[in-house]
């Protein structure tokens, strides 16, 4: 799924700042507790000196055999002690009636001989920080940061990137807006960031060249096309004085009347492609509310010999009135050419079209070839699902072009019960 710009960056940012701050959480837990037993274990030192400096002076502290209030005790010792092992430090838990629990201690064992020789073993014992408690604090405190980090960042990032993108969003704008053939005048942004003014201009120097190019194609081909009309017309019409001349002999007037054929595809198909070229170049732009209901009886009406001729049934159903803003004369061209290609590529017997109009849809269904067309080629120039039909191949195309080019309407095709369905359906 597509994200944009403001949230994929926020994203990114919020990713990364969870990692950093896992990672700093870990580092800064091991670094704390680490200080903490540090501390800790130079108190119960100090205090080691301490209680051995005054077992020296009152030998009466030697018989402190239970942890009192001073939270020590000394035994007499029978061990050997070796020199690195004179301060040994370890953790214990030690219950607590005040609070009814076990809590964490800091204990250290140690060795020292007294006035009368003798060894003795001095246990000291401290309470320290839970490490369970640390670990939830140090978590709440963390996440509540994260919070407001995130949030922070987003306001600023909404800010910040708001304003400093706004001429970025203007040349897009712009781009959305602009349409070949309808001369505007380009106004530059106003930005202190100066790659959006460099990519400003060259966007406007970009759009000048294509204008031209435009409309110099655009000449091009309404000049071709229309210099092509006429002597296209006027072999037309010497080759139907030929076909008229009864001293030319049979195979002669065959293949004159078969020059005549292509020549006449050659002239509709100049024609669709001119059509075409119209319609690509927005020279449609007059645009009014449609009624199409009545554009498809129009359209049926003129092609009722056609159907007739062919064999074909003929079904409108209107379940309501279907109208968009559009040009009118393209709304005739696009229902004429979509009839059209419901009736060639029809069955040659028995042949039936089904068309239904609803309030946001209508559709025109036809009777065919039992099996699907290809979906994503038959919109393309020149394609044609059957080559024997006598077909230019660009009535789809057309078609296509017409509603690409409006933007009020879509079209899909479908394939069920054995019928072709285009759909037409406002958007």
């Amino acid at each position: 799924m597509k994200k944009s710009l403001k949230n994929y960056t926020i994203r990114y940012i919020t990713i990364m700042i969870l990692i950093v701050i896992a990672v700093w959480a870990t580092l800064f837990y091991a670094y704390i507790t680490e200080e903490v037993y540090d501390n800790v274990d130079d108190g119960l030192k100090n205090q080691k000196i301490e209680i051995i400096r005054a077992a020296y002076q009152d030998e009466s502290i030697l018989k402190t055999d239970t942890f009192g209030i001073n939270q020590f005790k000394i035994t007499k010792s029978d061990v050997q002690v070796n020199k690195d092992e004179k301060n040994i430090f370890k953790n214990d838990l030690i219950y607590m009636p005040y609070d009814e629990d076990m809590e964490p201690y800091r204990i250290l064992n140690t060795y020292f001989y007294g006035k009368d020789k003798q060894l003795y073993q001095l246990e000291i014992r401290t309470s320290t920080v839970e490490e369970d408690e640390l670990k939830y604090d140090l978590a709440t405190a963390l996440i509540i940061l994260y919070i407001l980090i995130i949030v922070s960042i987003f306001l600023l990032n909404t800010l910040v990137f708001h304003r400093a993108f706004k001429p970025f969003y203007q040349i897009l704008n712009k781009l959305e807006r602009y349409q070949f053939g309808k001369i505007k005048t380009v106004v530059p942004i106003t930005s202190n960031v100066s790659e959006f003014i460099l990519l400003d201009t060259e966007i406007d120097k970009m759009l000048d060249r294509n204008e031209k190019i435009f409309q110099q194609q655009k000449l091009f081909i309404e000049n071709a096309s229309h210099e092509l009309q006429t002597p296209l017309a006027i072999s037309s019409n010497k080759l139907e004085l030929l076909l008229e001349d009864e001293q030319l002999a049979e195979h002669h007037l065959i293949t004159i009347s078969e020059t005549k054929e292509a020549l006449e595809r050659m002239i509709k198909l100049n024609k669709a492609l001119l059509m075409l070229s119209r319609i690509e170049n927005n020279q449609f732009d007059a645009t009014q509310t449609v009624d199409f209901n009545s554009v498809i009886h129009e359209a049926c009406e003129e092609l009722a010999d056609l159907i007739e001729f062919r064999g074909i049934t003929l079904e409108v159903l209107e379940h309501g009135k279907f109208s968009a803003d559009f040009n009118v004369d393209l709304v005739k061209i696009l229902i004429s050419n979509l009839l059209r290609n419901a009736i060639n590529y029809n069955k040659s017997k028995n042949g039936f079209i089904k068309i239904d109009i609803h309030k946001d849809f209508f559709t025109i269904a036809n009777s065919g070839k039992n099996t699907a067309l290809q979906a994503e080629n038959i919109f393309d120039r020149f394609h044609k699902e059957n080559t024997a039909i006598n077909s230019n191949g660009l009535g789809l195309s057309i078609v296509k072009t017409i509603i690409e080019t409006n933007k009020t309407i879509s079209i899909n095709y479908s394939y069920l019960n054995n019928f072709h369905i285009f759909k037409i359906q406002k958007l």
